[in-house]
């Protein structure tokens, strides 16, 4: 049996309270009174620090000590929450990840020039050292201390020799070590802790400081402290605490047994039932939907094989098999959903700084956190929407300057959204900036050789052009430069994930990019048909109705392409011309009516066989240009079937029907 890495642990541990101190510190720079928020973050802080130097990340633990100093002053009142002070903490953070990641790395000269940000930021100047961090209050306080950890706790992953180090830095202290409990040799569990602690400390903090070093352990521990009078004059440690400090350092076991704890002001009630999750490897689902993939191909044979038998018994268990394969796999598919609020987050972050770096000022709104996708899909997202989101913030949005001419809100608003239609997800960017300039977009493509000066175009086959490679160059003005610069990127990236790029726009007015995707890449539901002697499969989500198509009807229509649907005319393509099948249609034709959003279009197949459970198989490299399929599955009998592209008949569909249109 295999146990995990402690240090691959905490890195997700570290990773996890990194982000909720960004997303404390954004919600910070929207109210910066929130004097919970500042308790949030300080805490945060506060638990990576202490996790860092139990798990042996020093230079992480020494260089967030000085962000936590800087929260602990403006929690006490002592200096004000300021949006300065935020930047400087959120670019501290990045360099708190690098700390995570490389912890050997040469961080030093980039440590300093952010702890140069952080002191300007908290004490208004550039001040040498660090120490203007640690201004007190006039005044000192003397406390006498008394504590002892539970006799578990270094098994469960408590070392007390940090709340000793964090003692002495709230000022001048003696610190002996009660040793009556330990017991003899023979006697002594090397896990167990014995000693206790009586501390003296004199400090310009308050009582309240002494209560943050035990923040964490003190549900489970016994602390007294006591005020007294006159201060303390300043001693020099106790000489029995080095060797008992040198003791525990021996007998201690390593730090890593338990996680690095979760600061509780960051993380929602959800997340405190700690007991009630459990955290697996992200490659480990891959394989179990793997092996769900391959059992409800099995269980596909299986079916198969009961529906030609007359064995009884065979066919009750085929359906019991059914049953069971068709539950395991649903629990399979929600196990592997995500709410997209996990890609939404990042985008604060990028706005924050966008911002900053722009001189505008932007609002972002975000719409349908919790809707789920497949991880998958989650992972391949994030590029094409950090660059689309990235082009409404640098080139769709105006400067204040240009938007109070134009008699806008000084603040850009973007709204990021997100929601389920069908099978499907519907990710939107939408903006208020600029808008898109048909006339420019044209004469573009025109210059460089996409189009004929005389092509006639709908405003989205024009607004498409925008995802061409190379269409935009940075020569060009306004709201088109940049627009189309790593466009085609995002539109490679949606094609790879069967999904479809709608863009609409108003001069003036803004613009709003649609990204529809497939819930999921693994396993759907699909309908299994029949064109000549192939057999193809259409998402069940697309299919809106199936219809007959005597040959009668079919000879008729053969000039136009089109039927008549409850008084609408809906363009249809033969998947057996499309294919060159080579083959007579049969006598009664199927039209199967697929849609992706408001669009339709018939697809004229021989024969309809039924539902089928679709494992997607991806194509070869040899036919990754074939647009009208998406992929593939093997069926019962063994044979293979091709997934019918939607987004792309539906297209090609239209395209037609637009043509034909214009030709009339």
């Amino acid at each position: 049996m295999s146990f995990p890495d402690p240090i691959a642990v905490f890195r997700t541990e570290a990773a996890e309270l990194l982000e909720l101190i960004e997303a404390g510190l954004l919600d910070l720079n929207v109210n910066l009174g929130d004097k919970d928020q500042v308790d949030a973050v300080f805490r945060g802080l506060h638990t990576l620090k202490g996790s860092g130097a139990m798990f042996g990340f020093d230079a992480l633990a020494a260089f967030t000590h000085h962000c936590e100093t800087a929260f602990d002053r403006v929690r006490k009142g002592e200096v004000p929450a300021t949006q300065e002070l935020v930047t400087a903490v959120l670019e501290a953070k990045d360099h708190m990840r690098a700390l995570v990641d490389t912890p050997n790395g040469d961080h030093e000269a980039t440590g300093e020039a952010l702890l140069a940000n952080l002191r300007a930021a908290v004490d208004g100047a550039n001040s040498p050292g660090a120490a203007s961090l640690a201004k007190a209050a006039p005044g000192r306080n003397h406390f006498k201390i008394r504590f002892s950890l539970p006799q578990n706790a270094m098994a469960n992953g408590t070392n007390p020799l940090p709340l000793l180090d964090e003692l002495r830095e709230l000022g001048e202290c003696e610190i002996v070590a009660e040793r009556s409990a330990i017991p003899s040799l023979e006697l002594l569990a090397p896990t167990d802790l014995y000693v206790s602690w009586q501390v003296e400390l004199v400090t310009t903090q308050p009582r309240s400081a002494i209560d943050d070093v035990f923040i964490f352990v003190m549900d489970e521990m016994q602390l007294d402290v006591v005020t007294v009078e006159p201060p303390l004059a300043a001693r020099t440690p106790a000489k029995s605490e080095a060797p008992v400090a040198e003791a525990l350092r021996a007998a201690a076991p390593p730090a890593v047994a338990a996680p690095a704890p979760t600061a509780p002001a960051l993380v929602d009630a959800k997340q405190k039932k700690t007991s009630e999750n459990v955290r697996v490897p992200a490659e480990r689902l891959d394989e179990l939907m793997d092996r769900v993939g391959e059992l409800v191909i099995a269980q596909s044979r299986l079916s198969q094989l009961a529906g030609g038998s007359g064995d009884l018994q065979l066919r009750a268990v085929s359906e019991d098999v059914e049953r069971l394969s068709g539950e395991l796999r649903d629990t399979m598919m929600v196990l592997r959903m995500v709410p997209v609020t996990q890609l939404f987050g990042r985008f604060r972050r990028l706005v924050h700084d966008l911002a900053h770096e722009t001189g505008k000022t932007i609002e972002l709104q975000t719409e349908g956190e919790t809707t789920e996708v497949d991880k998958s899909v989650i992972e391949r997202l994030a590029d094409p929407l950090v660059h689309l989101v990235r082009n409404s913030c640098d080139h769709g949005l105006e400067t204040p300057e240009e938007r109070r001419a134009a008699g806008k809100p000084e603040a850009g608003h973007i709204l990021l959204s997100a929601r389920q239609q069908a099978g499907e997800v519907i990710i939107t960017i939408k903006d208020d900036g600029r808008g898109i300039n048909k006339e420019r977009v044209r004469a573009k493509a025109e210059s460089s050789g996409l189009i004929a000066s005389n092509a006639h175009l709908t405003d989205q086959e024009l607004y498409q052009l925008i995802f061409q490679p190379g269409f935009s160059t940075a020569q060009t003005v306004t709201n088109l430069s940049g627009r189309g610069v790593g466009m085609d990127v995002v539109k490679r990236t949606v094609d790879a994930l069967r999904g479809t790029i709608n863009v609409t726009s108003q001069v003036g007015k803004g613009s709003e990019i649609s990204l529809a995707i497939p819930l999921t890449l693994a396993i759907i539901d699909g309908l299994l048909v029949r064109v000549g002697d192939g057999r193809y499969v259409i998402p069940l989500s697309a299919v809106e109705e199936c219809l007959e198509l005597p040959i009668e009807e079919d000879m008729r229509s053969r000039g136009r392409s089109f039927i008549s649907l409850r008084d609408s005319l809906v363009p249809f393509l033969r998947l057996r011309d499309l294919f060159r099948t080579g083959t007579k249609p049969d006598p009664f034709q199927k039209v199967v009516v697929i849609s992706t959003g408001s669009e339709r279009v018939g697809l004229v197949v021989d024969q309809i066989i039924g539902d089928h459970q679709t494992v997607i198989k991806g194509m070869s490299k040899l036919h990754h240009d074939v647009a009208t399929f998406s992929g593939a599955t093997i069926l019962g009998d063994g044979g293979v079937a091709l997934i019918l592209d939607v987004s792309h008949l539906v297209a090609e569909g239209q395209q037609q029907e637009a043509h034909l249109r214009a030709a009339g």
